[in-house]
């Protein structure tokens, strides 16, 4: 599963945007320094059902931002993103489709 699939999925379980997540999770602080990913990931299962993979995701842009390393970018595996920038303002807004 691409990164972009993990966060369109996560978008179908919590009925959330993971823009709206990531806001969320600022407003919790949990943008700081040093926070745990534990804690993120407790609250992610706790308030939104998501599973280990798909926190770990939202995670990783919380704490690293919506850019991805080119190497992911590509045609070729079922692993691959469309473009090195991943779409977190919703399935339906999204311009490329992906």
């Amino acid at each position: 599963m691409s990164f972009q699939a993990y966060l369109d999925n996560i978008e179908e379980k919590t009925g959330k945007t993971p823009r709206e997540l990531i806001e969320l999770a600022k407003a919790r602080g949990y943008d700081k320094p040093g926070t745990n990913a534990g804690v993120i990931i407790d609250w992610l299962k706790e308030d939104f059902g998501l599973g280990r993979g798909h926190a770990m995701a939202l995670v990783t842009v919380l704490k690293s931002g919506p850019k991805i390393d080119a190497k992911f970018v590509g045609s070729e595996g079922v692993h691959r993103d469309a473009a090195d920038t991943l779409w977190l303002d919703g399935k339906a807004t999204n311009p490329a489709g992906r």
